[in-house]
């Protein structure tokens, strides 16, 4: 149970992360209010790494349609 609602939280972090990359708004305080406005507790959410890796897929994903 725990480990599906983290793939969900990290699929809509991941949704949240691409459609805000490209407003003049930052992506990544969307990843911190988001999470703290739902309260979700997860250390891994609240990870470094995550972020990076959510900002990876993002440049992954640009490079891949260009």
């Amino acid at each position: 149970m725990a480990d599906s609602f983290l793939l969900i939280q990290a699929l809509l972090l991941g949704i949240l992360q691409g459609l805000t990359e490209f407003l003049p708004i930052s992506s990544s305080a969307h990843l911190i209010l988001f999470p703290w406005f739902f309260h979700w507790d997860n250390p891994l959410i609240d990870s470094l790494a995550f972020d990076v890796a959510l900002h990876a897929g993002t440049l992954l994903a640009i490079l891949w349609y260009f």
